[in-house]
Order: C-alpha cells, then sequence, then structure tokens
C-alpha cells in the first residue's frame, strides 16, 4: 500500500493544477447541449488538396480490421464492446476509412456507417463521445465532407451536436496532442459551417492551438512528448489545418506553416534509411503518416522540403529533444540522451534513457522493442520497461518509474551530453540518474565510440554495494546469430557479418524475446543480455565491428 502510495504521490506531483481542476470538474459536471437552431454549411472558396490517406479498414458491410485485430459490427452495443480494447474501439468511432486508400469505392458501406453511427451512439453515451475520438470523427466527416461527398441534412445536424458537445468537454485534464486534436476538430468545423456559433467555435480552437504551439513544438522542431509516432501524427495535423485554412481562402499564423520545415526535419533525423521511425517512447509502424508521405503532402501545399540537406549531415544533435544521430557510408546509430518528455504528461515515455537504436547496410540492427497495446497489464508494462530497451537495467528495476497505462512517477534526469567530431570520428557521451533511488545510489554513464566500421560502447556505474547489472541489446527479428560465446557473438544481416566482443566481467548469453513493429503484433527475436552481478564501480565495454 505504502509503495503504491508512493508511486501516486511521484506521479500527481507533476501535474498542473488546471489538470487536476479539470479532472475533478469532468466527474462533476456533465455537458448540456441543444439540439436546435443548426448552423448551415460554409462553401470553400478553393479546391482541398488531397489528405494523407491511411490504409483501408473496412473489408465488407460492418466487417473492420484495426490494430491488426478483426471485427464485425453487428449490433449497437458493439461500438463499445466490453471484449475489445479501448484503443481498438476508438479507432471504430475515428471513421479513418472515410479517407483511406481507395475510400471511393466503399462510399455505401461509408453512408450506412455513417447512419448507422448517428443512430446507435446517443448523445454523451460511452466511447464515441469522448473527446479525441470525437475530434478525429468530426475531423474525418468534414475532410469527407470537402473531398465532394454530399452529406444528408441529418449527418450534418449530428455534427453540430457532436462539435458543441466536444466544445464542452475539451481534455484540459491531459493536454498534449489530445486538446490540440480537440482544438483542429473546433477549427475544422468552425471553418465547415457558418454564423456566430461556427465563429465561436474557431476562435476557440485558434485560442488552444496559438497557446499550444509554442509549447508542443521545441526549438529543434521535435514534438515536446519525444514520440517519433507523435510527432508525425501532430505533423499531418499542423498540414491539415494549413490546407483547410487555404481551401476557404482564410489566413493563418504564419508561425504554424513556420513549423512544418524544422518538424520534417527533425522527423528525418529520427527515421532509419528504411525511411520509418526509431521506436523512442510509444512508438510503431502502422498507425502516423510515413515520412514520405508528409514530405508529400507539404509539397502539395507548396512548402517544399530539402530532404538532402539533412542526409549529408553526418551528425545532428537535437538538443531540446534529447537526440543525436550519426551516420556514415554504412551505419546510422540514433541516440536517446532525453529525459522522459514534458512532465505533466509523460505517458508515451518508456524507461529508456541512454537507449540507441542502429541500422548497417541499410538494415536495422540493434532495435528497441516497440509496442504493442495501449492495454494497462503486463505486456503493456514490459514494453514501456528499461529492459525491453537497448540499454542498462541495475537490480531489475526501471531508470523511470513507468507505471499503469500511461503514468510516470520517479524520472531519470539525462545529465554531461557532449558530442565530439575527431576527423571522421564520432564520440558522444551522457550519464543518468534514474537509478539513484536504489542503495548505494549508483549512476550510470555511457559513451560512445563512432569510427568508419567499429562502434564501441563503454558503460560505466558508480556507487556502492552489490548490485545485479544487465546490458541488453535487442536485435531485429532479421538479424541472424552464430557462435554464441560467453564475450562475443556474431550476428548476420545481408549477408554481412558483424561481430560484438565484451570487455567485462560479465556473461553473454542471447535469448528468445519480442519485437513488436506495429500494434496488436508480436515477432519473436532475440536479445544479447550481458550480465553482471557484483560490487560498484563498474564497467564494460561493447565493440561492435563490419
Amino acid at each position: 500500500m505504502f509503495k503504491k502510495f508512493q508511486l501516486l504521490f511521484n506521479t500527481i506531483k507533476y501535474l498542473k493544477a488546471g489538470q487536476i481542476l479539470n479532472r475533478i470538474k469532468r466527474k462533476l459536471i456533465k455537458p448540456k447541449v441543444s439540439l436546435l437552431g443548426i448552423p448551415e454549411k460554409s462553401f470553400p472558396s478553393g479546391n482541398i488538396k488531397p489528405f494523407v490517406q491511411r490504409s483501408q479498414k473496412i473489408y465488407g458491410e460492418g466487417s473492420f480490421k484495426f490494430l491488426n485485430k478483426e471485427f464485425i459490427l453487428k449490433t449497437s452495443k458493439d461500438w463499445n464492446a466490453k471484449n475489445q480494447d479501448k484503443l481498438w474501439l476508438y479507432n471504430l468511432h475515428y471513421f479513418d476509412d472515410l479517407n483511406a486508400v481507395n475510400s471511393e469505392q466503399r462510399i455505401t458501406w461509408h453512408i450506412n456507417l455513417i447512419q448507422k453511427w448517428i443512430d446507435d451512439n446517443p448523445l454523451g453515451f460511452a466511447n464515441g463521445w469522448e473527446p479525441y475520438p470525437s475530434s478525429l470523427r468530426i475531423i474525418n466527416w468534414i475532410k469527407w465532407f470537402l473531398l465532394g461527398n454530399s452529406p444528408e441534412q441529418r449527418w450534418l445536424d449530428s455534427l453540430v451536436i457532436q462539435v458543441r458537445f466536444l466544445s464542452k468537454n475539451l481534455e484540459y485534464h491531459l493536454l498534449g496532442n489530445h486538446l490540440f486534436s480537440n482544438a483542429k476538430a473546433l477549427v475544422f468545423a468552425g471553418l465547415f459551417f457558418k454564423g456566430k456559433e461556427a465563429n465561436y467555435w474557431y476562435q476557440l480552437g485558434i485560442s488552444i492551438i496559438n497557446k499550444e504551439l509554442p509549447e508542443q513544438i521545441l526549438s529543434d522542431g521535435g514534438n515536446f512528448e519525444l514520440s517519433p509516432m507523435y510527432h508525425a501524427i501532430f505533423l499531418e495535423d499542423l498540414l491539415d489545418l494549413v490546407n483547410i485554412h487555404k481551401a476557404y481562402d482564410r489566413s493563418l499564423l504564419n508561425s504554424l506553416e513556420d513549423k512544418i520545415i524544422p518538424m520534417l526535419n527533425w522527423l528525418r533525423v529520427m527515421c532509419h534509411p528504411d525511411d520509418e521511425v526509431a521506436f523512442f517512447n510509444d512508438a510503431t509502424f502502422g498507425v502516423a503518416p510515413s515520412f514520405a508521405d508528409l514530405v508529400s503532402y507539404a509539397d502539395r501545399l507548396n512548402i517544399i522540403f530539402k530532404n538532402n540537406q539533412v542526409r549529408q549531415k553526418q551528425l545532428v544533435h537535437l538538443e531540446d529533444s534529447g537526440f543525436i544521430r550519426v551516420e556514415n557510408e554504412s551505419m546510422v546509430m540514433i541516440v536517446d540522451v532525453a529525459d522522459i518528455g514534458p512532465d505533466y504528461i509523460p505517458g508515451h515515455g518508456h524507461a529508456d534513457a541512454l537507449s540507441f537504436e542502429m541500422s548497417l547496410f541499410g538494415k536495422r540492427v540493434i532495435v528497441n522493442s516497440g509496442i504493442s497495446t495501449y492495454e494497462k497489464g503486463i505486456n503493456r508494462s514490459k514494453q514501456r520497461s528499461t529492459k525491453s530497451h537497448s540499454t542498462i537495467t541495475i537490480d531489475n528495476q526501471d531508470s523511470s518509474e513507468v507505471w499503469g497505462g500511461f503514468r510516470v512517477a520517479k524520472r531519470a534526469k539525462v545529465f554531461n551530453i557532449t558530442n565530439i567530431k575527431v576527423g571522421k570520428n564520432y564520440n558522444l557521451s551522457a550519464c543518468h540518474d534514474g537509478y539513484k533511488r536504489l542503495k548505494g545510489r549508483p549512476i550510470h554513464c555511457r559513451k560512445w565510440y563512432i569510427s568508419e566500421n567499429i562502434l564501441e560502447i563503454v558503460d560505466e556505474i558508480t556507487g556502492s554495494g552489490v548490485h545485479e547489472i544487465i546490458s541488453v541489446l535487442p536485435l531485429h527479428p532479421e538479424v541472424v546469430l552464430s557462435n554464441v560465446q560467453n564475450h562475443s557473438v556474431e550476428l548476420e544481416i545481408k549477408k554481412k557479418k558483424i561481430k560484438v566482443n565484451i570487455e567485462g566481467n560479465g556473461l553473454l548469453r542471447a535469448v528468445p524475446a519480442k519485437y513488436h513493429p506495429e500494434f496488436g503484433v508480436s515477432v519473436d527475436n532475440k536479445q544479447l543480455i550481458y550480465s553482471y552481478n557484483g560490487s560498484l564501480p563498474f564497467k564494460a565495454v561493447i565493440k561492435i565491428s563490419w
């Protein structure tokens, strides 16, 4: 009980007062909206540009596939089916398929689905009326209408009521990407309809966006939640806002367009040679638009991104975000020297301090393990834990106290960050104090020495006492292992050999593990585990050559 109280206290103390007050307010006050006086639709003066298209989600009348899990919607209760994960049900209410690939071939299904949603989801009831799925659905319906699908009056009536409800149910208790999505929906609705009420929605949405932009986008272009996946989603939001403002011939803050190029730069830095994101914090494939899709979308809006400018840089330090990318002819390495994220909204953060990912010969080799679920439980806890990342675990504890589905208590602080270029070589280093709470107050420092075909990682742990220390190197499933010895192993990718040698007093072994490239997907892989049980100080040197 005391341990739970400590976790709760060390979580709540970081929240803003407004978050706590708004959480209480949501419990006590339920929004009430008028069903009368529906405003008229406003017609854009220009053409809307094609939006980013997601993959197909509907495969038959009422048949859906989200998060790699299929389900048939049969009754009104299935919108809130108890045997489905919360995130799956959210996806059901998003209506992403309206604007997905080849959506024009499924118009009849879409018409029936909109009508069924209106029939089956009474005002304010369950998942469909929660602010986040409401926001995405409002945006998707408006996008679909703007792309030439004529709405029935009944649909417009429902849409207005949804916006009214949302405007009184904004997620000030969560903030972050949720509140921004709420604001985006209000802006879309404020432009799509006309009149005094629509103008109120628009002004409310814009005021939130103006306030959130400077906080949520860091000076290096990164989204402050430090998840490459959510960064891409947020970037799509900005592009959508530019798109609809241009279609309605409405001016928009120049600062919004000015942030898009730095955000594209940031995303390019955080991608592997496959042009997909690195798995830091809550990041996986199949949710956010790809880097290429976002660059193409920006181009349609006459926002030109010069991709080569990023590729030509061999070392990029995203100082505000806390990531470093080093690239040479055969290797790309992305290093996490970040704190866990914004103090008051760390829910997508992982206990991954000083972890890194590395690609060789264009293929991922050393990875973080990704995510497959947001459901609170063993899998979610394990996937956020330190031992699922390419870093060091002490006494089987996490470097930051991740718990629940989206909570963090005590957090590791990263310090003494350096990066030095010496000729064609690079030296990086950083320390973190996440284990200082343990007996003996251990401090973990890691150095990366990079030359043309060698990566040397030096781990040092200071402090006192006897501790169990485990260094973890999760490997991509395509990596083949051979000749595993106590201090060495051979890897192979693309028919090219990679040697791993470790100097120290511990023992090396390869153990079965899981890699999670998408929600609902777990793929067999291997982890290299270097174990030491003894007194501090500790030092180990991992040498990877190719």
